[in-house]
């Protein structure tokens, strides 16, 4: 450790108590990469401050030094994100996890953000109310990470992202300022910088306290299962449903590579022939879902499948979707290394991009398989592989930007959730001229003129 890191060490224990500094390199192991586990980088220190006004003083001390720092949250991020590739300190949010305000009448929660997904959800769920982004990782991701990234997840398709249930934030600037951003009403006058705030993956501030809108639990819900003897089955049926003037609140897709983990797994008993389902959460009046589970089961029957299920109860729903979200997990089942994409394709075109990801797969010489949210055309392929093997994993890199480019060529994005962060930064120009770029690296100044605010993300 240099004498400047030191000395800046001794300080920031001065400013959040000895014990929440670390900086030893045993000790910053778990810091060096977030879910994307292709990209390391170990920080000078890591700080765990314990309120918006310790987040201040740490911001301050190291603006005075030009030191580069990164807020963090659990690290559940999947883009390098909340990396320091070239040094600095990352500045972690997860002391700061208390829900301040539950205001069941207003429909909105005051909380830090430190507070996890799920712990908002399960406390507002008390009074019928829930926050609505639910990724995959909601049991422990943070809201403020959630912001960050604009976070989605499995009911994206009928509730919307993060940007949709967020009012306001409290954010301390890169000099040290404190802002609000937004407001208690969803249309405040001026330029809209919640809107530009969320989203920005960390690169313009750190917010500490978030004002975030619940949901009312809807009167009931259906979950259907549908299964297909083919991917491109079940994908001809996911735009023919919405077609149909039906809004699924989830309409989530498994391919046959990933089938074959989650049913080793989770035990799911599935006859032979479905080499592909689809997950279908319809919610509403009792008496309109009654209709619209009629009408999803025959759609998919007229597009091959050979079976659709109705969760019985709550339980089996609450099976259905356990396996859906713990489906990640399950792959090591088929390979020691596994890396998700993440990109997005208009819905008419998933059969499409399936078949030309099955022949990117092939053509390199691994597997690839594919749960994804089918609804809004957010695919997720998960190339299969063995990262000793650096052959194998020349192959992912080169499959990953075929994919991204096949996207982008069908009107689609490199990214629908996960961010820019470090992974896609060279293939921003995929989707934007250089003008485009300009102007958001202008913006990013206004925040952030001295560039130390997590620095190296999202602009080439």
């Amino acid at each position: 450790m240099s004498i400047a890191i030191s000395k800046v060490v001794e300080a920031l224990e001065g400013i959040v108590g000895r014990g929440w500094v670390r900086y030893l390199p045993e000790e910053m192991l778990a810091y060096e990469s977030d879910g994307l586990t292709f990209e390391r980088a170990m920080p000078d220190a890591v700080v765990f401050p314990d309120g918006t006004e310790q987040v201040v003083e740490v911001v301050k001390l190291l603006n005075s030094y030009r030191i580069p720092f990164v807020p963090r949250g659990m690290g559940t991020g999947l883009s390098g994100g909340c990396l320091t590739p070239k040094g600095g300190v990352v500045i972690c949010l997860n002391r700061m996890n208390r829900i301040l305000e539950l205001d069941v009448l207003g429909r909105r929660a005051l909380v830090e953000a430190g507070v996890i997904n799920k712990h908002l959800s399960d406390m507002a769920s008390k009074y019928g109310y829930t926050f609505a982004p639910d990724p995959s990782s909601e049991s422990v991701c943070t809201i403020g990470g959630n912001v960050a990234e604009n976070a989605a997840g499995p009911h994206t398709l009928k509730y919307g992202v993060t940007s949709n249930h967020v009012l306001a934030a409290e954010v301390v600037m890169p000099n040290g300022d404190v802002l609000w951003l937004g407001g208690d009403t969803r249309d405040e006058p001026g330029y809209d910088l919640m809107g530009l705030f969320v989203g920005s993956e960390g690169t313009f501030g750190i917010a500490t306290k978030v004002l975030v809108k619940l949901t009312k639990m809807p009167q009931s819900k259906r979950t259907l299962l549908a299964l297909f003897r083919s991917p491109s089955d079940a994908a001809k049926s996911v735009s023919e449903i919405i077609a149909n003037s039906i809004l699924p609140s989830a309409l989530e897709m498994i391919d046959h590579i990933a089938l074959e983990a989650v049913k080793s797994a989770f035990k799911l008993d599935l006859p032979e022939e479905a080499r592909s389902i689809l997950v279908i959460e319809l919610d509403g009046f009792d008496l309109a879902l009654d209709r619209q589970v009629d009408k999803v089961c025959s759609i998919c029957y007229s597009n091959g499948a050979c079976n659709v299920r109705c969760a019985a109860d709550e339980t089996e729903s609450e099976a259905l979707w356990f396996a859906r979200k713990k489906a990640f997990g399950s792959l090591g089942r088929l390979a020691p290394s596994y890396c998700t994409q993440d990109v997005v394709v208009p819905r008419t075109k998933i059969p499409e991009a399936l078949e030309r990801i099955y022949e990117i797969a092939e053509r390199h010489g691994i597997r690839i398989a594919n749960m994804f949210h089918a609804g809004d055309g957010n695919l997720h392929p998960c190339m299969l592989f063995d990262e000793r093997k650096e052959e194998q994993v020349d192959a992912v890199f080169k499959a990953s930007e075929e994919i991204m480019r096949m996207c982008v060529d069908m009107g689609g994005s490199i990214t629908g959730e996960h961010g820019i962060g470090i992974e896609k930064v060279k293939f921003m120009r995929l989707m934007f001229s250089d003008e485009e770029l300009s102007i958001m690296r202008k913006v990013k100044c206004v925040f952030d003129e001295s560039d130390i605010c997590n620095p190296f993300k999202v602009l080439p």
